[in-house]
């Protein structure tokens, strides 16, 4: 039996975010306002077809499992890469500084500014529908955040980790993944997250607070080779 986080996008989409999926029992994609991820419930011949209807042209979608990823005819792959799955099944070690404070709609423009200077993945003004986000400002400036993403059952994402080139090397990074991390426990359930495969220093740190590897996965950015869509 594969795990729920083999293919944590459609595990999302088919349970605790339900309310998000655009699609059907064979593949299902967020709002591409939300976040781009798309992701089939298998590999078969059917499935991949209801993905590339998902998909207009134009547009592009994200996925992401442990399989080897399979392409149907109408997409193709722009980027691709391996990532590594990470969880903290035991407790990590508790921290509490008083200038960690939850993000909101209105830190929004902030946050996508932050997001694209130093790119940790997929954001959109519309992530804090998702899950929480937390951040510490400097200042006045947004200096580093860390929220929750995707959602299965006994699951939650650590996603969206990252700081401002002019505040690292104070610890922001690591301090915000094991606030967010304890948050998760603390409703009982198991925190994970996404690194690619090559990031080195970013698998480092989560290893350090007490991530580990739980599996490799494949990721690619797919978009449509024809121009109509239900083809």
């Amino acid at each position: 039996m594969n795990h729920v986080l083999d293919r944590p996008i459609w595990s999302a989409l088919a349970t605790r975010h339900q309310a998000f999926a655009q699609g059907d029992s064979l593949a299902r994609r967020y709002p591409p306002s939300i976040v781009p991820f798309a992701a089939t419930a298998a590999d078969d011949a059917e499935s991949l077809r209801a993905l590339s209807r998902l998909i207009p042209p134009l547009e592009s979608a994200i996925l992401v499992q442990a399989e080897a990823i399979t392409m149907p005819a109408e997409l193709s792959a722009t980027l691709t890469a391996s990532l590594v799955q990470m969880t903290a099944e035991q407790p990590v070690r508790t921290v509490s500084d008083e200038r960690v404070q939850r993000l909101t709609q209105h830190d929004a423009a902030d946050m996508l500014a932050l997001a694209t200077i130093t790119k940790p993945g997929p954001f959109t003004l519309e992530a804090l529908s998702l899950g929480d986000f937390w951040g510490v400002k400097i200042k006045g400036r947004l200096a580093a955040m860390a929220g929750e993403r995707m959602r299965q059952p006994g699951h939650t994402e650590l996603s969206g980790v990252c700081s401002h080139p002019d505040f690292r090397g104070g610890g922001l990074g690591r301090l915000l993944s094991l606030f967010v991390a304890n948050r998760i426990m603390a409703r009982g359930e198991v925190p994970y997250l996404h690194a690619y495969a090559t990031n080195v220093a970013a698998i480092t740190l989560y290893e350090s607070i007490g991530f580990r590897l739980r599996s490799r996965m494949n990721m690619a950015v797919v978009q449509r080779t024809d121009q109509m869509v239900g083809a």
